[in-house]
């Protein structure tokens, strides 16, 4: 357990203001890095964040609960967004392995 920064795991300051405001709860990358241990935490604006969780899956683990985890309201909005933030480098893949890690706000 470490304190990392915030850029370390979250790619964007778009991504950092939705978990700041509770918009996103997890948040999934490539197998390929690991950004961040269980129980690490980072900060956004003064408020702390833990990483509940650190799960190695595939895309095809995916539900519509996930993709409302990660802000958006359904699997299908959500494979869309990935395509339009990753244009030209992303397709779909259900056997591509991913990690999804879930954090907390800490009080």
């Amino acid at each position: 357990m470490s304190e990392i920064d915030a850029d370390d795991i979250l790619p964007n300051d778009r991504v950092q203001q939705s978990v700041s405001d509770g918009e996103i709860t997890q948040l999934t990358r490539g197998a390929s890095n690991r950004y961040a241990t269980e129980g690490d935490t980072f900060e956004i604006d003064g408020d702390a964040f833990e990483v509940a969780g650190v799960e190695r899956r595939t895309l095809g683990d995916f539900t519509d609960a996930d993709a409302r985890r990660e802000g958006s309201e359904s699997l299908a909005a959500y494979k869309r967004r990935m395509q339009r933030v990753h244009p030209g480098d992303f397709t779909w893949d259900d056997t591509d392995e991913v990690l999804t890690y879930r954090f907390d706000r800490v009080d």
